[in-house]
């Protein structure tokens, strides 16, 4: 269970001790949230007290009485305000006037508990502002990471295409002052490293924009039917170019006739990316195979390849963004660290499942498995 703080500031000793009582065994839960909360309760007796209190150990909710000796309970909400503490505050007040009010709300309580209150009136309280709490921090938690994310698209943008743009241009001056010779066949080489830099930054934009394409939820509206076999054909096509260059045989074994019903776009990112790795980190000569089943319950796709394979230790951050895997065998493949991560965004979407198994110098197999209430066999 997670507990949260929660400080009574409060001149009345029996408001004090009947608040810590009445919370002393509550707990909260919503649907929604990942654990239960209980409350560990403080008191203090005046404002003045309170915010010493608070600035040793800040709380995560104040139950604050307006009518104070010394400092009233409004300046009180007046110096959270001012120091930006991340607080909720609710006024317990006999004497909740309306301008009170007004200038309470104004300075950021977000509820009103009269006195006397019953104990149902406390936890009923409690278990709204415990809610906003859970709320707003998940909220910044979003925001923050999405913050993160931005700062990651910038690094990777700025590291991925700043190398093979300074190549670009160092083999285009070179042709351009004719370093190597006067005929076309003298820069052979610098064309076909120039090419590789271009299609390498073409890859890392097609993975950003399949990125930022990827919701929280599926789009209705572009769903339909969806051959798998066909989805795979047209992978290999997509993927074939490559593979000459790889030397990378690619098979396709259909074991069962499967239509899902997906976004086709979705089911384009999944097959041409884990093709596409198949292809990328396999040997010379190597294979590679799709196949495609069904069991009573899920349909199953299924890549393999004769490639490099994976360290045990490296598979748990395969699909985490903006990872690649660096050692001696993959320094000089390029990448964005972004294709599986899209991967199990999109299989997620569908309720599926991805597992990989890999032994190094033998190869991988990927394993992606979607419910079987999906899909509609022909």
């Amino acid at each position: 269970m997670a507990v949260l703080k929660v400080l009574v500031i409060d001149d009345e000793p029996g408001i004090r001790s009947g608040v810590s009582r009445i919370l002393n065994n509550f707990h909260v839960t919503y649907p929604f949230m990942d654990e239960d909360y209980t409350y560990e309760v403080s008191e203090a007796s005046s404002g003045e007290e309170g915010i010493e209190m608070l600035e040793k150990d800040m709380p995560d909710i104040i139950l604050l009485d307006n009518k104070l000796p010394g400092m009233q309970g409004v300046e009180v909400l007046d110096y959270i305000r001012k120091k930006n503490y991340d607080i909720v505050v609710a006024m317990i007040t006999s004497y909740a006037s309306l301008d009170v009010a007004i200038r309470a709300t104004r300075d950021g309580a977000t509820d009103f508990i009269p006195k006397p209150f019953t104990p149902q009136e406390l936890k009923s309280s409690i278990e709204n502002i415990t809610k906003q709490q859970y709320l707003k921090r998940i909220t910044r938690k979003l925001k923050q990471d999405g913050k993160k994310i931005r700062y990651q698209f910038l690094s990777v943008l700025s590291h991925e295409l700043k190398a093979p743009l300074n190549a670009l241009e160092g083999y285009l001056r070179m042709m351009q002052e004719k370093q190597a010779g006067d005929k076309i066949d003298d820069y052979a080489v610098p064309i076909d490293r120039s090419l590789q830099r271009i299609q390498g930054m073409r890859n890392l934009i097609m993975d950003l924009l399949d990125f930022t394409k990827i919701r929280l939820e599926r789009k209705e509206d572009k769903m339909q039917d969806v051959d798998l076999a066909q989805t795979a054909s047209n992978a290999i096509v997509t993927v074939q170019p490559y593979a000459i260059q790889m030397d990378v045989n690619i098979t396709l074994d259909i074991r069962s006739e499967v239509v899902i019903v997906a976004d086709p776009g979705d089911m384009e990112i999944v097959f041409n990316n884990l093709l596409s790795n198949a292809v990328k980190y396999n040997r010379f000569g190597g294979k590679a195979e799709i196949t495609i089943d069904t069991s009573d319950t899920e349909a199953i796709i299924i890549f393999t390849d004769s490639g490099i394979g994976i360290q045990p230790d490296d598979i748990d951050n395969l699909f985490t963004e903006f990872v690649r895997i660096k050692n001696e065998k993959t320094k000089n493949i390029t990448g964005s660290g972004l294709g599986l991560s899209i991967v199990k965004k999109v299989i997620e979407l569908y309720n599926g499942t991805i597992k990989v198994e890999s032994t190094p110098d033998a190869g991988s197999k990927f394993t992606v498995r979607l419910p079987k209430k999906q899909i509609i066999i022909p």
